[in-house]
């Protein structure tokens, strides 16, 4: 808007609007094509790369940071995604979607089945930090010490109760069939699951509960306990996985 209001004005832009759209150009292409061993060109090489083509003779790289950021192609973002590669995956899908809005093969939910969400997060540092954290203060951030005693890792395993808004959780020092079988021990031994017609327990294919055997071992535990499998690769189907994320940065972030 500014560089087409200074040409209606007479006024000659600073740099020629051919040079902004090499400058875009350049900042959309992989580094290897340029024969530099990066995975992404940061603003300072494209400035550098710029200047040593003769594209420009100085520029600073707050004017290159300008035109890339109000552009709607922003090659330096990134998110991580999976695609879908589970054949079945709406067969899959759909059961889950229908547990979560109370519906199991075409019927509602009885007064008396449940819907339990579990996984495990492992891997979670333990450290104690060499020197207490400093609170934040006026133009300052929270201080975290950067160097920290190493306390072992833990697991944790949670269940989530999708219709009833209560979660069930354990630390235990590793995953496995023994320990997935403590947190399903934890939530079936007590009211309202224990008597319950039936509950539901989605989880992912991890090899702690993957597969028939892992199905027909939780109905050996609990004959009214159903085990719902979510399709490969989509963990994220699972509602814990939001409750892990809500753990990880209100609990776990920065410590």
């Amino acid at each position: 808007m500014a560089l087409r209001s200074s040409l209606e004005a007479g006024v000659r832009p600073a740099f020629p609007p051919s040079l902004v759209v090499q400058v875009k150009a350049l900042a959309c292409e992989l580094p290897y094509t340029l024969g530099l061993p990066l995975s992404r060109l940061s603003v300072e090489e494209i400035r550098q790369h710029v200047v040593s083509q003769g594209l420009v003779a100085e520029i600073s790289g707050a004017t290159l940071w300008r035109w890339l950021s109000s552009d709607a192609l922003r090659p330096w973002k990134h998110r991580s995604w999976i695609f879908p590669r589970d054949p079945n995956f709406a067969a899959k899908a759909g059961p889950i979607l229908d547990l979560y809005q109370r519906v199991w093969e075409g019927a509602p939910l009885g007064a008396d089945d449940y819907v339990i969400c579990a996984d495990e997060k492992t891997s979670i540092q333990a450290r104690r930090r060499k020197q207490p954290t400093l609170p934040l203060a006026p133009n300052r951030p929270t201080y975290v010490e950067h160097e920290y005693f190493r306390m072992g890792a833990w697991t944790y395993l949670a269940a989530w109760d999708v219709h009833r808004a209560v979660v069930f959780g354990r630390c235990e020092p590793k995953t496995g069939k023994a320990a997935f079988g403590r947190l399903v021990d934890d939530v079936m031994s007590q009211e309202p699951y224990r008597s319950a017609t039936r509950v539901f327990w989605v989880t992912d294919n991890g090899s702690s509960h993957r597969g028939t055997a892992a199905v027909n071992r939780l109905r050996g535990w609990y004959p009214n306990a159903i085990l719902v499998h979510t399709p490969i690769h989509a963990s994220w189907l699972n509602q814990i996985e939001i409750y892990f994320s809500i753990l990880q940065r209100k609990a776990l972030m920065p410590n």
